[in-house]
């Protein structure tokens, strides 16, 4: 794999607790496990893009402390390029993680700390990184408007974009148009069209909705039932990529979304890198954590290769 992928986005430290159901509110779980690690929508996403195989460079604010810490030496394992500025009068984020043992199931409370200050003069300072990508991919944990900056940068510049829009946030006017790729989950997808995404042909519906609104192609990931893919002139549905049992399916969009940056940046037709990401994200739901279950291009070319 060849190609430079670029990616705007959020580093959080990730607290994950293991337990049979979530508390109520004033109730107290006894939890099966903890676990400490990295994570961000955006960090994950440049970690499985640079262990797919990409040249990969993150543009994120961290603070002064051990999460701070923890995020460069997890870019140094993956190789990722880090393009950030540190902030001590803040702190590196943080994210509580609830994992239902029986299933794998997860819910997430978000705490961006420094990084809520990326604005659009962290862009600026990196527009020569942006418009040198392949492929530029951003998600909605920053603040939307340097999202929408970095979006009109990279378009201006000829390079594919990538838009992950989670978590659910409305889009300002216009946000859609500058995506060549949109790549909602099912709720993500119903909340931007107001279309009940349950199944593929649901996701074609509001995939037709996305591109009405200015997409150039909708990708909705569907979990266990894989993905939909719609840019107007295909519709195509790429089963999901089982390659063991679940553990955990908390990093999964992000192990898709960075295997297809991936596989795009490197020149694969569309459908060929979303079928890459689908066994990326398959690999990724058999492992515990975020950041730690992305897989390498060796071991996603093997389940390919399987399916």
């Amino acid at each position: 794999m060849t190609g430079r992928v670029v990616l705007l986005g959020v580093f959080v430290a990730d607290t994950a607790y293991r337990a049979d159901r979530a508390p109520r509110m004033g109730e107290t779980v006894l939890a099966r496990g903890f676990a400490l690690g990295p994570g961000g929508k955006g960090s994950n996403q440049a970690v499985a893009a640079a262990m797919a195989g990409a040249e990969t460079h993150i543009i994120t604010r961290l603070g002064r402390d051990p999460f701070a810490e923890m995020a460069l030496a997890t870019w140094a394992r993956a190789g990722v390029v880090p393009a950030v500025t540190h902030h001590p009068d803040s702190y590196t984020g943080a994210a509580y993680i609830f994992v239902e043992h029986g299933t794998g199931d997860n819910a997430i409370i978000i705490a961006p700390g420094a990084a809520a200050g990326i604005g659009e003069d962290d862009v600026a300072a990196r527009a020569a990184l942006i418009e040198g990508a392949d492929v530029f991919v951003t998600q909605l944990e920053q603040p939307v408007p340097a999202a929408l900056a970095a979006l009109r940068l990279a378009r201006g510049a000829g390079v594919t974009t990538i838009l992950n829009p989670a978590p659910a946030a409305p889009l300002p006017e216009g946000m859609l148009a500058l995506c060549d790729y949109v790549t909602p989950n099912e709720s993500e997808a119903e909340g931007l069209t107001g279309l009940r995404v349950t199944n593929p042909s649901e996701a074609e519906a509001a995939a037709r909705a996305l591109r009405a609104g200015g997409a150039g192609a909708a990708i909705v990931t569907l979990g266990a039932q894989g993905v939909l893919f719609h840019d107007g002139a295909r519709t195509v549905h790429v089963p999901a990529m089982p390659a063991g049992p679940v553990v955990e399916t908390t990093g999964a969009g992000d192990a898709f979304n960075g295997g297809f940056a991936a596989a795009l940046a490197a020149g694969l037709d569309p459908v060929a890198a979303v079928r890459f990401g689908c066994a990326t994200a398959g690999i990724s739901v058999t492992r515990a954590g975020t950041a730690p279950s992305m897989p390498a291009r060796v071991e996603i070319e093997a389940l390919l290769a399987r399916h």
